[in-house]
């Protein structure tokens, strides 16, 4: 009897210069959206993915049309050959991708979604005024609390719950220095500040939410093929009006990634989860979670020899 699966898609900071390039020159597949999203935007996305230059690449607004655009043209060089998941899951961005696959959004208009989430992302915050930081070895109530100490007057908050070990914070970037400093005073491994251009996934986002909730409200949402399970409640969506409502509340509320996982797991029977896209962030973050279960990253054509083994 074969494993029950679960696809998951990345989110922002797994994009690099080159992605999907190989996919696209292999399987006329995902040729061919790439082909549809350069069609979608009105612009070669396909060739700064491929050729960057870097700096454009990592601008947000950029980025995550590009990340959604490489993870759906790997799955479709690759679907035939999956085993049918369960459900399926995306970090923060990588909802979108789990839309596309789950037929609950069409590719053209996920990407025009997320575009106009990136720009709006990049605008809210003025740079250098937001930040964010990852914090290591310490619980989350933990967390909660320094984070409501650090704030003061100003933003501090749980942006990312990704793995019993890793919590990343966002928020005024006084508030998360001041959180970073009350991180290692209570014993944190690490507490780093991330190179990231806005502070996402906390109240600071409250403008990207309210500009881009007219957008998802116009989008044609569809009835999902496959449960995809939310960021925002760590359950299952299986109708298109609670798909939107997630998209909406993702914006400016946290990414509760160990949770997501251990739904997968404890309460779907997932035993294998196969990470779709640019990067092996998810995998790695699976299975701290959940070391029980079999991952595999499908970043690059090679991988797929590794997909057997797994089934």
């Amino acid at each position: 009897m074969s494993k029950r699966f679960a696809w998951v898609f990345p989110g922002q900071g797994s994009q690099k210069v080159g992605m999907g390039r190989v996919w696209a020159e292999r399987y006329p597949e995902a040729a061919a959206v790439f082909a549809a999203a350069d069609a979608a935007l009105g612009e070669p996305l396909s060739q700064l993915c491929f050729e960057g230059p870097e700096e454009t690449l990592q601008l947000t607004a950029n980025t995550q049309p590009a990340i959604l655009a490489a993870s759906v043209a790997m799955l479709a060089a690759c679907r035939e050959m999956l085993p049918a998941p369960v459900a399926v899951a995306g970090h923060s961005l990588g909802e979108y991708s789990a839309h596309v696959a789950a037929a609950t959004l069409p590719l053209a208009e996920a990407l025009r979604l997320v575009r106009r989430r990136g720009e709006l992302m990049q605008a809210a915050v003025p740079v250098g005024e937001g930040a964010m930081a990852a914090l290591l070895g310490l619980d989350p109530e933990v967390v909660a609390a320094l984070v409501r100490e650090a704030a003061g007057d100003e933003v501090c908050a749980i942006a990312n719950l990704n793995s019993p070990e890793q919590v990343v914070i966002a928020g005024h970037r006084g508030a998360v220095e001041r959180a970073i400093v009350l991180a290692r005073e209570r014993g944190a491994k690490r507490a780093l500040p991330l190179p990231v251009s806005a502070p996402f996934h906390c109240p600071l986002m409250a403008p990207v939410r309210a500009g881009l909730t007219p957008d998802l409200e116009a989008a044609p949402f569809a009835t999902p093929v496959i449960p995809v399970v939310t960021n925002i409640d760590a359950r299952p969506v299986t109708t298109a009006a609670a798909a939107r409502d997630a998209l909406v509340r993702q914006i400016d509320g946290p990414v509760r990634w160990v949770e997501v996982v251990r739904h997968l797991v404890d309460d779907l029977g997932v035993e294998a989860i196969v990470e779709i896209g640019p990067g092996a962030v998810l995998a790695g973050l699976v299975k701290r979670i959940a070391p029980q279960v079999a991952t595999l990253a499908i970043n690059e054509p090679e991988a797929l020899a590794r997909l057997e083994a797994l089934v």
